[in-house]
């Protein structure tokens, strides 16, 4: 019988994995999937804040699903993500821009925009930049990425080669602290040369097996 430690840690492992699958099949939202993922485990039961799993702990098993399920089909979709954000990134390099969000930890799929953060002077700045480029985009709010202590920063949305682009419009202060790695050790965010470096990576080849050998 599984003590309730190891209980709880089981019922955690559950949902994160019924999350994932939400997130990397329907293109589901990390919050929404673990509120649904939490129902289809934990059925009436209260979700106390142990069992529930924290986005890291989501990111990795869709990773895992991908690699498993969708490797046919997933690389390939990542890549054209990051080339086209390579792509916007160099055409507003003067904005100071960094990737976020699946197209850098890698788990963007059919469903992933490409997420960006631009740094400026001016908001202004940059809806300016994209009007005289001829760039049709929707203005949005969205949380800083500092906390609720802070104001929402306003967000162009556009298409760029038919693939949407969001793109959060910071201040140039707020570049102060922004390059503080996520709590995993793993980057939060990257500019154009280490997005292109993390492109260029390649696997380790695999090790001999003793027929090869």
């Amino acid at each position: 019988m599984l003590n309730p430690t190891d209980e709880l840690a089981q019922m955690r492992a559950q949902i994160a994995v019924a999350a994932a699958r939400m997130v990397a099949q329907d293109g589901a939202d990390y919050a929404t999937a673990k509120r649904k993922a939490a129902t289809q485990v934990l059925g009436d039961m209260q979700a106390t804040s142990g069992v529930l799993p924290d986005n890291t702990e989501i990111e990795e098993e869709v990773l895992r699903y991908q690699a498993l399920f969708q490797l046919d089909t997933q690389p390939a979709r990542l890549l054209r993500l990051r080339t086209i954000a390579l792509q916007v990134m160099d055409a507003l390099a003067e904005f100071k821009p960094y990737v976020t969000g699946p197209v850098l930890t890698g788990s963007a799929g059919e469903h992933d925009d490409i997420a960006l953060q631009l740094f400026a002077d001016s908001a202004k700045e940059v809806q300016i930049f994209l009007l005289d480029k001829k760039v049709d985009f929707d203005l949005t709010e969205t949380p800083h990425f500092k906390g609720a202590r802070f104001e929402p920063v306003e967000t162009v949305s556009f298409l760029w080669h038919k693939e949407g682009v969001h793109a959060e419009l910071y201040e140039l202060n707020d570049l102060r602290g922004a390059l503080k790695p996520r709590a995993d050790g793993k980057p939060a965010r990257a500019d154009a040369a280490a997005l292109r470096a993390l492109m260029q990576q390649v696997s380790p080849p695999a090790a001999p097996t003793q027929e090869s050998a």
